[in-house]
Formats: structure tokens, C-alpha cells, sequence
């Protein structure tokens, strides 16, 4: 921390001396001898305290003969409350500078975030209002967040959603239930029919995918969070690279993944996420590695200090299209990091489905319906032995995905496809 030099500093008199000058350092004028203990006024004169500025140093001040000493306190105190008021004059302009600075780099930030002001008022439309969940008796400050990640690029016109995730998050407990919801899945789009999943993105935008997701799940979807391939890259980087657990070796392009634990820098953690062709599981494997990337993040950010969050969480902004504000951030970040952050990842249950020879991703209605029952009361995900709550079980919306277009009778179907249930391990 820098210092005052006045905090210990003794001065000499002669150390305001120029070359050739008295050691007052004003000219011709010397500085009168210090009185006698005797003479505590000295000759028509009176010592000078300058203690607050030169610590111990004493100066002499010559005093006319009509002027007695009480004059010349008050004209003391006078000048010293002149230097208190310019002081904290040029500290509070300074302190209303800083404040002014800060508020315009989080409205900058903020407005960074943004998408444009036509479909973020869609957006915001298409949102449920905050603390809105089918249970907020019982989970007041939960509520439901879609992720979304786009291929959008630089150097590519045009995106997609690559990725779909819905969220549940708890501050007050500190839980986050993230679900993948393949991109390929068979569902209908008001105008357009039946289609994938992530169509939706590319007809209407971020609008479009909050209300096709939170019908399909039968929640309403309080904030939106959407980053693209670049963004990826950069956010990760900018938390020193992430933890991943890759669940058998493979090699993409001239980037080689061994199996097991390991931390990525950002473009490994984009060929992780885009990955599928080299898994047996294809598209269900590489769901999982996404929510492993996302969780990675979560972490990295909630390791650092609460010092460090506002600047990596405004760095983060800079990468990302959300509702949220910088505030927002920040505190649902400090909340998380109180309680004890605890991730659980799984999958809609879904299998591999064929039709008119397009390939889809169709839903198995029976378990999604039960899963998403047990994430709205705040149980694991995947325990399915978990008794469910009255509030739930007599929500027909949770999990009914009305918009869902894959068969309705399916567990024959799913029996003999490539599912959820025989590629995804225990996240």
C-alpha cells in the first residue's frame, strides 16, 4: 500500500533550502531562532505547530504588534479548516469519479450481454418472473435457467443451437440440477411442424427456445444464458482451463484425449463438447461431455475468492448473451459459494429414432415425466426410488412435453435403440 511520506518523515530546516538561500527556502527571509522555554513567545513573535504536515517540525511566524494570540489561533484553525474541506473536496470528487467510472463499465457490461433490443424484449417476454417455480413453497429461491450452446463463430454466418440445457438452481442450498436435452429431439414447432429440437433457435432465437424447452419440460424458465464456440474457448481460458474426466481415449484431428481425469485449455475443451463420432454413444456420450464442461466452469469460478468474482464474472459477461445483469452474477455466485455449491448432471431419457429418413432423438414420456418431478421437489435427479411430493405428482405439466412428436408408444422401441439408459454412465 503507498504511503505518505509525511507519516514518519523528520524535516530539517535545511532541507527546503535551494543553492545560495536561507533554510526557510523563502529568499532573504531566515526563520527566527526557537524561543526560550523562558520566552515561550519570544519577541513579538509566536511558534508555528505545521505538526499534522511536517510531524514534529516547528516554524516561526512573525506577528505585527496589534495582533495578540488569540487572533492568530483563530487564524490557524481558520486555515486548517480551509485544508479539511479543500481536502475532502478533491476526495469526494475523486470518490463520485470512480463511482461514475464503475457504473458506466457495468452498464457497458450489462449492455454487452445483451442481445439486441427487438429480441431482448422477446426474450424477456418469453421469461418467467423471478422466484416463479411449481413448488416455491417449499424451494422459494429456486428457479430454472436455460443454457444454450450456439456454433455461432466468427468467421461462420449463421448458428445454431449445439447445445440445450435447462437448469435448476437453489441458492439456498446450494444445488444445481443440470439436464441435457438432446439437440436432435423429435418435437413440433408451432408453424414449421415437426422438427429437431434445436430448429427452434434458427426460426425464433432465444424466444423461440425458452418456450419450446419450458413446454416440453412443463417449468417455466426464469433466465437464459447463451454462448457461443468462441466464447467457449475464451471463458475457459480466462479461468486457467478446467477439469474434464474422459471416459475412453480417442484422438479428434491432431488433438489426442487419454481416458481419465484431466484439465483442457479452451480449444480442447470445445473438441471435447463437439465430439461424438469417436463414442460409442455418439450424440448421448457427447451430451455428457458437455455438462461436464459446464459443470468444470461452475467450479473454476466458484474456487476463486470473492475478491477475484466480480472481475472473472465481467470477463465471463463479455462472452456470453444472457438476461442476467452483472449484479445478478455476482450475487447468485456468492450465494452458491456460501451454501456449498453440489452439480448433479443426467439426461431427458431418450433413444435414437428414425423417420422419413431422418434422424431424430425421440423421448421416453414415462421417465422424463418422473425426472423432472423429482428435480422440481429438489431430489436427485436419478433416484428413482425417491418417493415424489404430493405438490408434484399433481402437476400434470412437469415433464407431459405436449410438443413432444416422438411415438407415444415407445418402450419397445427404445428397448432395441441406442438410448440414454445403455450408453450414459452415472455423471
Amino acid at each position: 500500500m503507498a504511503r505518505n511520506v509525511t507519516d514518519d518523515a523528520v524535516f530539517e530546516p535545511d532541507d527546503f533550502a535551494g543553492e545560495g538561500e536561507a533554510a526557510s527556502g523563502f529568499g532573504d527571509e531566515q526563520l527566527q531562532p526557537l524561543p526560550r522555554p523562558e520566552d515561550p513567545l519570544g519577541e513579538s513573535s509566536i511558534i508555528g505547530d505545521f505538526s499534522p504536515i511536517l510531524g514534529e517540525q516547528v516554524v516561526r511566524h512573525h506577528v505585527g504588534e496589534d495582533e495578540s494570540l488569540e487572533k492568530v489561533r483563530h487564524r490557524r484553525k481558520g486555515a486548517a479548516a480551509r485544508r479539511t474541506r479543500v481536502g475532502f473536496g478533491v476526495f469526494a470528487a475523486t470518490m463520485a469519479l470512480i463511482i461514475a467510472a464503475a457504473a458506466i463499465w457495468v452498464h457497458s457490461l450489462n449492455a454487452s450481454m445483451r442481445p439486441d433490443p427487438d429480441e431482448y424484449r422477446k426474450l424477456v417476454e418469453a421469461l418467467a418472473a423471478p422466484g416463479v417455480t411449481s413448488d416455491s413453497n417449499a424451494h422459494p429461491n429456486a428457479f430454472y435457467a436455460l443454457i444454450v450452446g450456439s456454433d455461432e463463430r466468427k468467421d461462420v454466418e449463421g448458428a445454431r443451437g449445439d447445445v440445450i440445457m435447462l437448469a435448476r438452481l437453489d441458492p439456498d442450498d446450494g444445488t444445481v440440477d443440470l439436464i441435457s436435452i438432446p439437440r436432435d429431439t423429435m418435437v413440433n414447432i408451432e408453424g414449421h411442424g415437426t422438427c429437431k429440437l434445436n430448429s427452434a433457435y434458427t426460426y425464433g432465437g432465444a424466444e423461440a427456445m425458452v418456450k419450446a424447452v419450458s413446454e416440453f419440460a412443463g417449468v417455466p424458465i426464469t433466465h437464459y444464458m447463451e454462448i457461443g464456440f468462441d466464447g467457449l474457448v475464451q471463458v475457459v481460458d480466462r479461468l486457467g482451463g478446467i477439469w474434464i474426466d474422459v471416459p475412453e481415449a480417442f484422438t479428434a484431428g491432431k488433438e489426442h484425449f487419454a481416458k481419465g481425469a484431466q484439465r483442457v485449455t479452451g480449444e480442447r475443451a470445445l473438441i471435447y463438447a463437439r465430439e461424438r463420432h469417436s463414442f460409442g454413444g455418439g450424440d448421448f456420450t457427447r451430451v455428457q461431455s458437455q455438462r461436464q464442461v459446464v459443470s468444470g466452469i461452475a467450479k473454476q469460478v466458484m474456487d476463486a475468492s470473492p475478491a477475484e468474482l466480480p472481475s472473472i464474472i465481467g470477463d465471463i459477461a463479455k462472452m456470453t448473451t444472457t438476461d442476467c445483469s452483472i449484479r445478478d452474477l455476482v450475487s447468485l455466485a456468492l450465494a452458491f459459494r456460501r451454501a456449498g455449491i453440489k452439480v448433479y448432471q443426467t439426461s431427458c431419457p431418450s433413444y435414437a429414432y428414425d423417420a422419413d429418413g431422418v434422424s431424430y432423438v425421440a423421448t421416453m414420456y414415462d421417465e422424463w415425466r418422473g425426472l423432472m418431478c423429482r428435480v422440481d421437489a429438489g431430489l436427485e435427479p436419478d433416484d428413482t426410488d425417491a418417493p415424489i411430493p404430493k405438490t408434484q405428482s399433481e402437476n400434470k405439466a412437469l415433464g407431459a412435453a405436449p410438443n413432444g412428436a416422438g411415438p407415444r408408444d415407445y418402450h419397445e422401441l427404445a428397448q432395441t435403440s441406442l438410448s440414454t439408459e445403455n450408453t450414459e454412465k452415472t455423471d
